[in-house]
């Protein structure tokens, strides 16, 4: 990536009160949704932020679509270049066709077919390369070099940050006894942004972020322990991040409260749990945050808790699997 292609500067409260007047008319409000049954069993009024029936199916358009609409018109003809586990590829791929802008984005192996097929309906050629996000991001940034395209990165740049923020704004504009948001954490954008627009609104709201076992680097980087590279091993392909963000990682420091981790079998339960109980298809990415209220839900404490489901692009060849990996014991308790 060229160091002169604009970051955003800074995260700011203006630049998160411009990026909600800016998507206003471009992503959905999603909704605020509760379970009576749950709320009880757990002791905590939960409220899930249903991220997984935005447009694309994920949060991710929010930050693509204020980026784009921030580009220069010298940068939008030099074309958009992107590296995604799958939910940015669609959220960049969207946003590049609404203003004629060419847009090439680079998909790891392992992203779903769902995924691929989905950026390529939306206009976006779609190159897979790479056994991890790592590896494709290294790509497309020699792509970048060649070609000189705009590069939009999926998490570490201020204006994607600010459009994720807006969630944390609707989120306490639908309920704003919210005293804690748990968030799924991958390279850090979603969080950062989430975190600076709730403590705004409300400075004493806890900001946990949740890892997955198999991909804790930043969890690793939060509580300042020793980390080699990591084989990533996770069945939440959205939040598989090799590498946390340059600009995303100090904000987390100051803003996050707190970051917990989950294992691929909670996070199954959690997905056939929504399946199951709240005929919701969501993702590994997506059922992150539930996984973590239910595993670590006499630690967090709270009373009313927002829970993002941050996607449900959800590849239907792997169902098997996810059910193979859930908790059944976890699972009965839930019914």
């Amino acid at each position: 990536m060229k160091e002169s292609d604009s970051l955003g500067d800074s995260l700011t409260a203006d630049k998160i009160s411009d990026a909600m007047e800016q998507l206003a008319n471009i992503v959905y409000r999603t909704p605020l949704t509760t379970s009576n049954f749950l709320n009880k069993m757990i002791g905590t009024n939960i409220y899930f932020k249903m991220e997984n029936q935005q447009k694309t199916g994920a949060f991710k358009v929010r930050g693509a679509s204020y980026k784009v609409s921030r580009l220069t018109d010298q940068e939008a003809k030099r074309g958009i270049i992107a590296a995604s586990a799958g939910n940015h590829a669609q959220g960049v791929a969207l946003a590049a066709a609404k203003q004629g802008i060419i847009a090439k984005i680079f998909m790891p192996l392992n992203t779903p077919v769902a995924k691929i097929q989905a950026t390529e309906y939306y206009g976006a050629e779609a190159v897979i390369t790479g056994d991890s996000f790592q590896e494709a991001y290294e790509a497309a940034c020699v792509e970048q070099l060649k070609t000189n395209s705009f590069f939009l990165h999926p998490f570490d740049d201020y204006d994607v940050m600010a459009g994720q923020a807006t969630i944390a704004i609707e989120m306490l504009n639908q309920q704003p006894f919210l005293d804690t948001i748990i968030v799924p954490v991958g390279g850090g954008g979603l969080i950062s942004g989430v975190a600076v627009a709730a403590k705004q609104i409300n400075p004493k709201i806890k900001i946990i972020g949740v890892q997955a076992e198999g991909a804790k680097v930043m969890f690793n980087h939060f509580h300042g322990y020793a980390s080699s590279p990591q084989e990533i091993a996770t069945i939440a392909e959205g939040i598989a991040v090799k590498e946390p963000g340059k600009l995303t990682m100090p904000i987390i420091q100051e803003y996050v409260d707190d970051m917990i981790t989950v294992s691929d079998n909670d996070i199954a339960t959690a997905m056939i749990y929504m399946l199951e109980r709240k005929k919701t298809l969501i993702e590994g990415a997506g059922a992150a945050a539930f996984a973590a209220l239910l595993v670590h839900r006499n630690t967090i404490r709270s009373k009313n808790c927002g829970i993002i489901v941050s996607g449900g692009n959800m590849d239907l060849a792997k169902l098997e699997h996810i059910q193979l990996l859930t908790n059944k014991d976890a699972l009965s308790c839930l019914a």
